[in-house]
């Protein structure tokens, strides 16, 4: 049986750039919630699907449509890599939303949870991540998009990975301002600069 010792926790030893990585499924409301928070704590957002756009000059849809997963998951480990050097240089705090599947990569796992920053498991009840994705499904599909059986398969075999966030923030039915709010005094972050965000649901 495979071992998984490497699905650890960061190590208290390791120094903790002033960041916080948003992890968990498609629709769990990261870049939303990253957004929000970015706002009330005056920090930087960034979507690591963005970064990889702007690095590859193409879409994500269109790297996995052209070039299939496994090339995606290079390129996404590369531009990972990049913004964690980054982070590693600059006193420039930031909010960071991942794409669903990054740190159910073992390497980029690996590589986030040996960085010591936060990480923050956004979730909810399958249904509503469903639901959220519905929209979504009508663009340009991705893989795990294809069928419900399909979209519960990969949840389900993320989950270990998810499991291993320094905190688990539930999403369903709740305000992104409440999510954001919460994350904050979860993590005892300092809040500079609280504004209203309009009261949206996730």
């Amino acid at each position: 049986m495979r071992s998984n010792r490497w699905l650890t926790k960061p190590s208290a030893k390791s120094a903790k750039p002033k960041a916080v990585f948003l992890v968990g499924f498609m629709g769990a409301g990261k870049s939303s919630v990253g957004r929000a928070l970015a706002v009330r704590l005056g920090w930087t957002f960034e979507d690591l699907d963005e970064r990889i756009e702007r690095r590859e000059g193409r879409s994500v849809s269109e790297i996995f449509r052209d070039s299939g997963e496994p090339e995606f998951r290079q390129v996404e480990d590369a531009a990972l890599r990049d913004l964690l050097k980054h982070l590693s240089t600059t006193d420039e705090p930031k909010v960071i939303a991942l794409g669903g599947g990054t740190f159910a990569q073992r390497d980029s796992h690996e590589a986030i949870q040996g960085s010591g920053i936060s990480t923050v498991f956004l979730d909810a009840p399958l249904g509503e991540l469903w639901q959220r994705c519905e929209q979504q499904m009508l663009d340009a599909k991705r893989p795990l998009q294809t069928s419900k059986n399909k979209f519960r398969e990969t949840y389900n075999a993320r989950l270990q990975f998810y499991r291993t966030a320094s905190v688990k923030i539930e999403t369903g039915g709740k305000r992104i301002e409440a999510i954001a709010a919460e994350i904050i005094q979860t993590l005892g972050l300092d809040q500079n600069a609280v504004r209203p965000y309009g009261g949206n649901r996730q």
